[in-house]
């Protein structure tokens, strides 16, 4: 497999380097692996910090800035970041006013996020952890227990990250955290499987003329396997599979996501795929947002994430950001 790479081995200190000379409002630590917005900590305000493996970006270090995260610590290809990264990263940020980690449910994330907790507060610094688990999928999976974390990722970084840029106290941005979880389901598709550098091959089996329904951002197994579908079949199959789940009773965020190799002309026809069943089943949208942010690698796919917005989530959707991969309103 043709990769646009040095060696394996310093893929990830390449890009963190990459991200250096291409956004100079950030600070990224490469030998630490840890990036912070350039103005942190800023006074007066509650520092927000994520992470997780490499592979998946624009998440998470696309997603520092303002109105988003405050830092991100990017792990291996796959695997969650170590707790000193964590801690440098909550130092980094802590204006004083506490520091919320937002953790996708992933084994190794969910470990060594709260091991960092710990670590930080015999420093003085105040955490509080938010835990995103809206795949709809499946329930365990190879590197979980419950639900997976996906797309919501983002709906909670964003939402968050606009409370804690107004001045929000760390309760509050906890609480709209878990009210943004607790209001988003996703459903992911697999067209091909991804490629690690370490491997240079495809990580798991996917024949031709078949995709995976319910695929996580690693490659983990969903519910089936099918004989390839329309844009119009998968649309019906994971929005079904969503809303069998949620019952929004308020208008929804929509995020079509592009697992990495999907061309945005495929993402638009997929989303307008999805706008029709939610019209269909009579379910309001707010915005939609399509591209790709939560990704897996060279992946061929697409996720769908709903999230169900009151007035307030919404005032804090569209709120100002200032990221490398998402800005508007600045």
């Amino acid at each position: 497999m043709k990769m646009l790479i040095n060696v394996p081995e310093t893929v990830v200190t390449d890009a963190l380097r990459g991200m250096a000379a291409a956004h100079p409002d950030l600070v990224v630590d490469t030998e630490n692996r840890v990036i912070v917005r350039r103005d942190a900590p800023v006074a007066g305000k509650v520092g927000l910090v994520s992470g997780g493996g490499s592979g998946h970006e624009p998440l998470h270090g696309g997603f520092v800035g303002p109105g988003m995260l405050d830092g991100a610590c990017p792990g291996e290809v796959f695997t969650s970041p170590v707790p000193d990264q964590m801690v440098r990263a909550a130092a980094a940020v802590d204006s004083g006013k506490g520091v919320l980690f937002v953790v996708k449910n992933y084994t190794g994330d969910v470990l060594n996020f709260q091991m960092a907790a710990e670590l930080a507060e015999d420093e003085g610094v105040q955490v509080a952890s938010v835990l995103v688990n809206d795949d709809v999928a499946v329930i365990d999976s190879t590197f979980t227990a419950g639900r997976r974390g996906t797309g919501a990722t983002l709906f909670v970084e964003k939402i968050a990250g606009a409370a804690a840029e107004e001045g929000a106290p760390l309760e509050r941005i906890e609480a709209l955290a878990r009210q943004v979880v607790g209001n988003s389901r996703s459903f992911g598709v697999a067209l091909s499987a991804c490629t690690t550098p370490a491997k240079g091959s495809p990580t798991f089996d996917l024949p031709a003329g078949e995709l995976e329904l319910g695929i996580g951002i690693h490659g983990e197994p969903g519910r089936e396997r099918r004989a390839m579908m329309t844009s119009h079949e998968i649309a019906d199959f994971a929005v079904h599979a969503i809303l069998e789940d949620l019952d929004p009773r308020l208008p929804v965020l929509v995020l079509v996501n592009g697992m990495g190799a999907t061309p945005l002309l495929e993402l638009y026809g997929f989303a307008a795929e999805v706008r029709r069943v939610l019209d269909e089943r009579r379910a309001a949208v707010a915005r939609t947002l399509v591209g790709n942010y939560v990704t897996s690698l060279d992946m061929a796919g697409c996720s769908v994430t709903l999230c169900q917005v009151d007035g307030e989530l919404l005032r804090l959707w569209d709120a100002p950001v200032e990221t490398p991969a998402l800005r508007w309103g600045r």
